[in-house]
């Protein structure tokens, strides 16, 4: 945990009742580079620590948020508005992929094939990339971080998570119970920021891959602008679940079968 030295501050509102609860302080480039930095020199002996090892932390972490989950779910319903039910449904889903993380050694192995050729064997070996990126919406500030964070993790990449600043406390505590769970320190880093920390992210050379959900317009940006400065990048962008009620519909039967009370 450090200070933020920036001058810049967001207000993070209360739905239930409109008010300002906190501020958080937005990151400036100089901030998100020393994390990306920090995170690059974290690589070399996380990516080294064998696979069953990291699982390891990931299970001690998984047991934290089953633990840890109704705080967890008050923080987002605090800042997003989310019910408590509605909150947990997002944890959990989250929780799914960690459990999924913590399997994945299997999946890490390379592949052996003898006598492609004359005299030639052929194998492949999976490698960690580096500094991975996360950019994550406000919608779900629990379920959609846990998207990316744990896989990349598992697979030995360190981790730099940038989430709305809308809502950011519960990325927050969840990295804090990543640490209690034993990860080293540098490995997951979470800076708070809005486009400017963005665009530090796109633009260093050390971060290797970036995961972006939200909006389209966003994602193009963050697809372009990361591809042009050679990083791998995945944006799932829009999402949104459409519904047409016709003109001779019962509204209120419609609206009942919409969000069902």
């Amino acid at each position: 945990m450090i200070e933020g030295r920036g001058e810049r501050f967001g207000d993070i509102y209360n739905p239930a009742t409109g008010d300002v609860t906190k501020q958080v302080p937005l990151a400036t480039s100089e901030e998100v580079r020393s994390a990306i930095a920090v995170a690059a020199e974290a690589f070399p002996n996380w990516s080294q620590t064998p696979p069953a090892r990291r699982a390891q932390v990931l299970f001690r972490y998984r047991e934290l948020l089953i633990e840890h989950m109704g705080e967890l779910a008050e923080i987002v319903s605090s800042e997003h508005g989310k019910t408590l039910e509605d909150a947990q449904g997002s944890i959990t889903r989250g929780l799914e992929v960690v459990e999924f993380a913590c399997g994945i050694s299997q999946l890490l192995k390379g592949e052996f094939t003898e006598g492609v050729s004359n005299g030639v064997d052929c194998w492949s070996v999976r490698q960690p990339l580096g500094v991975c990126a996360g950019i994550t919406p406000f919608n779900f500030p629990a379920m959609v971080p846990m998207w990316m964070f744990p896989i990349a993790l598992a697979c030995g990449n360190t981790f730099v998570l940038k989430p709305s600043e809308r809502d950011p406390s519960c990325s927050l505590r969840m990295a804090e119970l990543l640490v209690e769970a034993g990860l080293p320190a540098g490995v997951l880093n979470v800076v708070n920021g809005d486009k400017e920390a963005v665009d530090a992210l796109l633009v260093d050379p050390q971060v290797q891959a970036v995961s972006f959900v939200g909006s389209t317009t966003v994602g193009e940006y963050i697809y372009r602008t990361g591809c042009d400065h050679g990083k791998r990048v995945q944006a799932l962008c829009g999402a949104k679940n459409h519904m047409v009620v016709m003109p001779d519909a019962d509204l209120d039967q419609a609206i009942d079968a919409v969000w069902p009370r």
